[in-house]
Parts: C-alpha cells; structure tokens; sequence
C-alpha cells in the first residue's frame, strides 16, 4: 500500500504521527509528572499543523494525488486536531466528568464535520474542482486552543490554577475554561461558510 502513496501522503503520516506522539507524551507526563514532555506535546501539535498545511500544498503544486489523500488527510486530522488537543486540556487539569463530556463533545464535532467535508466536498467544488468554501470552521483551527493553553503553561496557570477555577454541577466537576472547546466544537458543525483560501 505505501507503494502507491505520493509525497504529499507521507507529509500527511507525519501530520498524525505528530499527533498521536503528542498524546503519548501527555499519558506518560500523566503517570511520571512534571517535566518537558507538555511542551514537546505541545509543539508536535504545531508541528502538525504545519503538516497539514504542507501536504496539501505539495498535492496542488505536484498536482497528483493517491487515492486514499483525502481520506487519510481527514483520519490524520481527527487524531492530531480532534483526540490530541482533549488529551492535552486533560492532562493541563480538565479532569472533571463536565469537562469529560465535553471532550467527547468537541471530537464528535470534529469527525461529524469531516465526514460532512468528505461527503459534500463535490457540492462545494467549482468547475475546476477547487472547493470555495468551508462548511464550518475546519478541525485544524483547535490549534489555537492549544496556543492558548500553551500560554496558560508558561504562565503556570493550569491544573488547580486554570482560569475561571472550576465548578461543582450535581455530582461532577466543570472547569469553565473547558467551554473554548465546546465553542470550538459548535462552530466546526455550524453552516457559517469560510472562503477556502
């Protein structure tokens, strides 16, 4: 199967395999503590996103394309976008059952509007096959989450610290902050439509 990838393919494996080594690196500051692994995590996660910039800029420019880009495209990113961004508000201290929910909350969000990409991508296409419009703020944009928790890191402010505090609704715990993510989540299933630059 990796016969048939093109380059741009192999930038996309590099985008998810920032993304999973990312998550790795926040279980193991889970169960060893502090140290260098949260910044590292963090910065794969930039690293990924410049992945996802580049491999869509190496199909255009080679103008060839496996069959499985798109879809890997969209599997990479739910991981390194999507699972690896909650992993990380849930090592900085979101731990409360609210703040679990929503986590589950803000990946639905992200796979559902991949899956909607994928299925509508023809729709929004022009006559030459270059998609106009997103539907929805694209998954990658929870990169600025991660800006600003990678902030709140070097701020010391995450863990009992996290801004806003937290808050005791019926028998769990929420940290308003997690609400970025709901707000984020919301607006990648939203119909608000962002010009395909």
């Amino acid at each position: 199967m990796f016969r048939s990838f093109v380059l741009a393919d192999f930038i996309t494996i590099a985008n998810v395999s920032c993304g999973m080594a990312s998550i790795l690196l926040c279980l193991t500051y889970q169960a060893q503590g502090p140290g260098w692994r949260v910044g590292l995590a963090m910065a794969l996660l930039f690293g990924a996103a410049l992945s996802d910039y580049a491999d869509g800029l190496v199909a255009r420019k080679q103008k060839r394309q496996s069959r499985f880009g798109p879809d890997l495209d969209s599997l990479a990113d739910i991981v390194s976008f999507g699972v690896a961004p909650a992993v990380l508000g849930f090592t900085l201290g979101m731990r409360g059952l609210w703040d679990c929910a929503v986590f589950v909350f803000f990946v639905v969000c992200g796979v559902s509007r991949l899956a909607r990409f994928n299925v509508t991508r023809e729709e929004l296409a022009d006559t030459t096959g270059k998609v106009k419009y997103f539907e929805g703020t694209p998954i990658p944009t929870s990169v600025l989450i991660v800006l600003v928790l990678a902030v709140l890191y070097g701020l010391d402010r995450v863990g009992p610290s996290l801004p806003f505090g937290s808050l005791t609704l019926g028998p769990w715990t929420l940290h308003p902050f997690v609400l970025i993510y709901a707000v984020s989540g919301s607006a990648m299933v939203s119909r608000i439509k962002i010009p395909k630059l």
